[in-house]
């Protein structure tokens, strides 16, 4: 970085938003294998806290691949960069008060750890969608892993690139055995019993 560049501090701070918007900033970050459940689950959970009058906003991994990453490939180096840049957007977004779900693979340990880093303490939540590979097969939405299997895709997670699963996750969802509907109202538990969200929590009921 530039000796040049000097950070510019402005009247309205993180402060400020948040309390414009009144709710605690958050990133909401959703890891797991591909067709594990991690952009349903997080659509879903946006769903209902925006309903519920909440300031949010989702980021998914297929999408910024169409702009903001929309150069980079899917090698190691890659897609430490392109979580690298969602980190900083993330950051971004809860300075602007934001709760925000991010929604990606995000394959490697440390660049998770990354992302965790740059948040001020407590305003990163780790979502691990724990789903088989063989699950993940069944679903195959996109059919990614026949694609995959066939040789069409290089470098494809769970196949022949790993996938570093959260040791210690904040939550821990069982994406083989729940709904979606289960799943968001675990994480539901989880936000209101950690204080990020306000108090009056009732279980909801969607469609999974």
């Amino acid at each position: 970085m530039s000796g040049n560049i000097v950070w510019h501090s402005h009247p309205v701070n993180s402060r400020d938003r948040a309390a414009q918007k009144s709710q605690a900033p958050l990133v909401i970050w959703f890891t797991g294998l591909s067709a594990s459940g991690k952009s349903t689950i997080a659509g879903a959970l946006e769903q209902i806290l925006t309903q519920q009058g909440y300031h949010t906003y989702l980021l998914d991994g297929d999408n910024v691949r169409h702009g903001l990453c929309g150069d980079l490939g899917f090698g190691d180096a890659d897609r430490s960069e392109n979580i690298r840049r969602v980190g900083e957007v993330a950051k971004l977004m809860t300075d602007a008060g934001l709760i925000t779900l991010a929604a990606f693979i995000s394959p490697f340990e440390q660049d998770r750890k990354i992302v965790r880093d740059i948040l001020p303490e407590g305003q990163f939540v780790e979502v691990f969608v724990d789903a088989t590979l063989a699950v993940c097969r069944e679903r195959d939405p996109k059919q990614l892993y026949a694609k995959a299997d066939r040789g069409e895709i290089k470098c494809f997670t769970g196949i022949d690139s790993p996938y570093e699963a959260p040791r210690n996750p904040e939550v821990r969802i069982d994406a083989g055995r729940l709904s979606v509907a289960e799943a968001v109202n675990q994480l539901l538990a989880y936000l209101h019993a950690s204080g990020a969200l306000k108090a009056g929590y009732q279980p909801l009921t969607i469609a999974s």
